[in-house]
């Protein structure tokens, strides 16, 4: 068991609790997050914005940081996007959605599926990702409250949107700007709405150049800018909350660790799947616990001063994908999960992947990548 998860989880709010807490204000009632009665909210997730990222950089974010209690913040594992906005939007752990991390063996197809990019055959997104959406329950609720998904339009049609974001109506946006400026007349035009807001573009940045680089820093800046430009937009009765799906750390070339393909630690495993920074290993579907038990003692000989390394079984006990797992889920998990603790990742040395040459990574266990802010404005300013 990993105490660094359960430590940064303490005492937070999950992803999963931000959309049933606005529902709940939407009601005029009081939620867990105690936020005041709104007749609209709009939820801003931007993506790989961590909490430890912003409080270092607040002079670049003035507006986004000016009522921000640092406290207020949020816990996400798995710390990948496919993950984070799925918990977020169907109010649900990874355990009961399913979209475990970015990618996953399937057993049965006997193929490694990529859910942010590659669905494809045997991939349908209406019954891969198990539960149904926050979005769907309003609109066969027949709730007066209208969903919308303010995005990208590049991932309008994209698997994880279906899967994911069923149920809303889907507004595009080229840019933050603009996507603030669509928001705005979204909710002009409906009486009651409840609109999530995505933005990639510091995610984007920070994968090619690192969070700690200029380009970051630009976009950070831009976020804030558009941040303001909502703030100011809105409405008295207009609640804004703006969270993450999860962190980043940059992690240099001569940090990644690649193992051989006739390595020990490669015994048995016919595949492996996840981040770079947390790996699913899979051995044969009738290996057993005792092979998957071996494999996990040979990465924690290894790797155990880098890595929190831990079987199917001991994850799912100890609650890395929330208190309650699918079957389905379950079989979608690695018989060992290797989550680095230090800032490494880990590649198969055959791997000549695009993932190489990313320079910041997430989806482990760490602070850095699992805790994010969650700030209020708007009606819901402290």
């Amino acid at each position: 068991m990993s105490s660094m998860l359960f430590s940064a989880a303490s005492g937070r709010p999950t992803l999963s609790d931000v959309l049933p807490n606005s529902l709940t204000s939407l009601r005029g009632e009081t939620g867990a997050l105690g936020l005041p009665e709104a007749r609209s909210v709009v939820v801003m997730l931007v993506d790989g914005l961590g909490a430890s990222m912003l409080r270092s950089r607040t002079g670049h974010a003035r507006h986004l940081t000016a009522d921000w209690r640092k406290k207020d913040t949020a816990f996400s594992f798995p710390s990948t996007t496919v993950a984070g906005i799925t918990s977020l939007t169907t109010a649900t752990r990874a355990g009961e959605h399913g979209l475990m991390g970015y990618s996953l063996f399937d057993r049965d197809a006997g193929i490694i599926r990529n859910q942010l990019s590659g669905w494809g055959d045997g991939m349908d997104p209406a019954t891969w990702q198990l539960q149904r959406t926050v979005f769907e329950e309003l609109r066969d609720g027949g709730s007066e409250v209208q969903s919308i998904v303010v995005g990208m339009p590049q991932y309008r049609d994209s698997g994880l949107t279906h899967a994911s974001l069923r149920g809303a109506i889907y507004l595009e946006g080229a840019t933050m700007r603009e996507r603030v400026d669509v928001t705005l007349a979204a909710l002009d035009e409906y009486p009651r709405a409840l609109i999530y807001l995505y933005n990639a573009e510091l995610d984007q940045a920070g994968h090619a150049h690192g969070w700690e680089s200029d380009a970051w820093l630009a976009r950070l800046e831009e976020l804030d800018a558009a941040f303001d430009s909502l703030n100011r937009g809105v409405d008295a009765g207009t609640g804004i909350l703006v969270t993450a799906d999860h962190g980043m750390i940059d992690i240099p070339r001569h940090r990644q660790i690649d193992v051989d393909d006739d390595d020990p630690l490669f015994d048995g495993v016919v595949a492996m799947a996840g981040e770079p920074r947390l790996r699913h290993l899979y051995l044969e579907a009738d290996a057993g616990d005792q092979a998957a038990e071996e494999l996990r003692d040979r990465w924690l000989e290894s790797q155990g001063a880098r890595a929190s390394v831990l079987t199917r079984a001991e994850a799912v006990s100890n609650g890395w994908y929330g208190p309650n797992v699918a079957l389905a889920a379950a079989e979608r998990i690695g018989d060992v999960i290797v989550a680095a603790t230090k800032g490494v990742t880990y590649y198969a040395s055959s791997m000549q992947s695009g993932a190489r040459l990313v320079v910041g990574q997430h989806g482990s266990i760490t602070p850095e990548e699992t805790i994010v802010p969650l700030i209020r404005a708007g009606a819901f300013t402290h």
